[in-house]
């Protein structure tokens, strides 16, 4: 099978290794893949900011580029929730109604594509050590994941999951919110980061890059004895092509 990979911009710009590791799990499975350079950014802040024509534009240059009926795999649960559920309202009663309908259907987030799409729970990871995981809100509650990457996080050799308290909490970032809101975003990542830490936990995972970022900005400057990791790097650790 051939599916499309979209790379949202905070894994194009600050975590590129891991749009490759997703590339790495993809070519460890035989599954044939298509990368279309010419795509940019889903139009998430935008409509999150209020700026919804700029949004539809964008919006209407990702349907131009997947225009394929086939899975497009993304490693972000916000970006494909945003598309799944926010494209209805900027396409609404449009010229692209239908075209939003296909792109519905073929948008995945990674850790859902290989559960439920593919069956594949083991892709042969060894990550030994102790993690805690973190739901972030797009993927609990507009993405709804629901149990799809503690599924393949078990799978994995020598990795051991310590769940936190409030791990559906929000970490803090919420986009602008984290530039908007200071004081109120950093004291969430504080919260975040000690129950964290009071699990025992050596990394944070999850499926999102955007709260990962923040969340590692706070243990960067407080210096505390913690990392975070994106779920796909843990998958693609402890194992070559």
């Amino acid at each position: 099978m051939t599916v499309d990979i979209f790379i949202p911009c905070f894994i194009d710009q600050f975590y590129p290794d891991t749009g490759k590791n997703m590339v790495k799990i993809f070519e460890r499975l035989g599954i044939e893949y298509h990368y279309n350079p010419k795509q940019t950014c889903c139009g998430q802040m935008s409509f999150n900011s209020g700026f919804w024509e700029d949004a539809k534009k964008i919006a209407i240059k990702f349907l131009k580029d997947f225009p394929n009926d086939r899975p497009i795999v993304c490693p972000s649960a916000s970006c494909a929730g945003f598309i799944r559920n926010s494209y209805h309202h900027l396409f609404y009663n449009s010229a692209y109604h239908n075209e939003y309908k296909v792109l519905k259907k073929n948008i995945w987030e990674f850790s859902d594509f290989m559960v439920s799409y593919l069956h594949v729970t083991d892709v042969g990871a060894v990550f030994d050590h102790i993690i805690t995981y973190h739901d972030s809100c797009a993927s609990l509650r507009e993405y709804k994941l629901n149990g799809q990457p503690r599924l393949l996080l078990s799978n994995v050799r020598g990795l051991k999951l310590v769940e936190m308290v409030q791990n559906d909490v929000c970490c803090g970032f919420g986009g602008t919110f984290a530039v908007k809101h200071e004081p109120i975003s950093t004291a969430m990542a504080q919260q975040k980061i000690e129950n964290a830490l009071a699990t025992g936990a050596e990394y944070i995972v999850s499926t999102d890059s955007s709260c990962l970022m923040h969340l590692q900005g706070y243990i960067d400057k407080h210096e505390m004895p913690l990392k975070t990791i994106h779920l796909i790097d843990v998958l693609a650790s402890g194992w070559k092509l």
